[in-house]
């Protein structure tokens, strides 16, 4: 993985502080892009194990990965610059324009454009929603990956179950399900191992 300056760290999450619009989970994927495609911070695995724990964790989601990027390049000058750097704009901005809001809440040109929005932010999501179910199907295999989509599904959205709830859930089964699978291998390389030496 590359080593990232100041300038890098800052003008992406500037970027991402920017262009996020609509949140949190709207600037996750451009959040990726800058630290996986662009600059080459993190691989797509570790992108997703870095979201799976800050999904967990209180506070919003993309103030938390900028703040872990920024401590993984230059340690905490790196976390307070890429901090900073992704809300200072949004915060300047929300300032400057506060005392329009009631204009333009009623405008229809800004209604337009957030209509507008709305469908490329919707992309955005459902292609990183793509590639981690991607990544999942590779890793666990078809059906048991396609399982665990429904599960998520089904308690997420109809038991209502809270998503850091969900995801502490999944963590928590990964890791007995890594020693489990660990182990049925060791035992299976001794039984072959023995099949040779007998055979």
């Amino acid at each position: 993985m590359k080593t990232a300056s100041y300038a890098q760290i800052c003008m992406s999450m500037l970027r991402t502080g920017l262009l996020g619009y609509g949140g949190g989970p709207s600037t996750i994927p451009l959040i990726r892009h800058e630290a996986v495609e662009r600059y080459q911070w993190l691989s797509g695995e570790e992108f997703g194990e870095v979201l799976a724990i800050a999904n967990a964790l209180p506070g919003p989601i993309a103030t938390k990965l900028a703040a872990y990027l920024g401590y993984r390049q230059k340690r905490w000058s790196g976390a307070c610059v890429a901090v900073l750097a992704h809300i200072l704009p949004t915060c300047l901005a929300m300032v400057v324009f506060v005392s329009a809001i009631s204009t333009f809440s009623g405008s229809r040109v800004v209604q337009g454009m957030i209509a507008a929005v709305v469908p490329v932010v919707a992309v955005m999501l459902a292609t990183m929603a793509y590639e981690f179910g991607e990544k999942a199907v590779k890793g666990l295999g078809l059906a048991f990956g396609a399982a665990c989509i429904v599960i998520s599904y089904v308690l997420l959205e109809l038991l209502r179950l809270h998503p850091a709830g969900v995801i502490v859930l999944f963590l928590a089964y990964g890791a007995v399900h890594s020693r489990i699978a660990a182990l049925w291998r060791k035992n299976r390389a001794g039984k072959e191992k023995d099949t040779h030496w007998n055979g």
